[in-house]
């Protein structure tokens, strides 16, 4: 009982560092607020005019091809889930930044559980970019009226399991890199590509047959899928399958994180 209540505060303690260091970075809370406004305003609102024909017959027909809704209101959904996605992955630098000023080898010494510290690095991580996903999704109710209130809470919970998710596979690569310069290069090399065949910003039947394929085994769009639904209630796929695939994905990639950070030595 003693060793689970120590536990309990190891596990807190890590979520608190994790928010407070966060807040203290004034230019990374700015940015990771400011980043999803601009995809919005300049990606959504330009392509939302090319979009726009004025013409009733035609704009039926593209929203059709966007399962019913209007393009920024389509493009709001996936850009939640993008904001919590690159926020998770990229929270993984912290791991370098530690290494650097020691405070990684403090914790790889300290009595508690190496997994315990992950999970409370990934969960503190993860509750962060959940407040920034908030901030976004509530321009978007000012923008679009096809947004459901309702739907916030389910929405958010798909994104905490997709964020624990990404959250611990970018501590499991960094807790193997000490380059920050590498670390940035490589999540850029793997944002990229799984932003675009997740149906953010178009729908996955519209892609030529091998993207889809690929789309279907990123767990990204899944969480899109899933967030689409609970905010518009629309969605290509069941979203009870999106959720449970999610959980399993996430779960996957944390177990790879516990490993990969219980294999971490103090000279990393």
């Amino acid at each position: 009982m003693y060793s689970f209540i120590r536990s309990l505060n190891y596990f807190y303690t890590m979520i608190y560092r994790q928010v407070k260091r966060f807040l203290r970075a004034r230019s990374r809370v700015v940015v990771s607020i400011v980043q999803p406004i601009l995809w919005i305003f300049l990606f959504g609102m330009g392509m939302g005019g090319v979009f726009n024909f004025q013409n009733p017959m035609i704009d039926a027909f593209i929203r059709q091809q966007f399962n019913g809704l209007d393009y920024m209101t389509f493009l709001l959904t996936g850009i939640v889930a993008m904001s919590i996605f690159i926020g998770s992955f990229i929270s993984g630098v912290s791991v370098i930044f530690d290494k650097q000023f020691g405070f990684l080898k403090e914790t790889l010494v300290s009595p508690a559980p190496r997994e315990i510290i992950l999970l409370g690095r990934a969960v503190g991580d993860s509750l962060v970019i959940l407040i920034n996903a908030s901030i976004v999704l509530t321009l978007g109710f000012m923008i679009s009226n096809q947004l459901r209130p309702e739907g916030v809470l389910p929405a958010l919970s798909y994104g905490f399991v997709l964020s624990i998710g990404f959250a611990s596979l970018g501590i499991a690569i960094a807790s193997r890199m000490n380059s920050m310069e590498g670390f940035q290069m490589l999540m850029n090399l793997l944002i990229m590509p799984l932003q675009f065949v997740s149906g953010i910003f178009f729908p996955i039947q519209r892609m030529p047959d091998w993207m889809q394929i690929i789309a279907k085994i990123n767990p990204l769009t899944y969480a899109v899928d899933g967030i689409r639904y609970w905010l518009t209630g629309r969605s290509e796929f069941d979203p009870m399958i999106d959720i449970i695939l999610l959980m399993i994905l996430s779960i996957i990639f944390l177990v790879i994180a516990m490993w990969s950070f219980r294999k971490a030595t103090i000279e990393d």
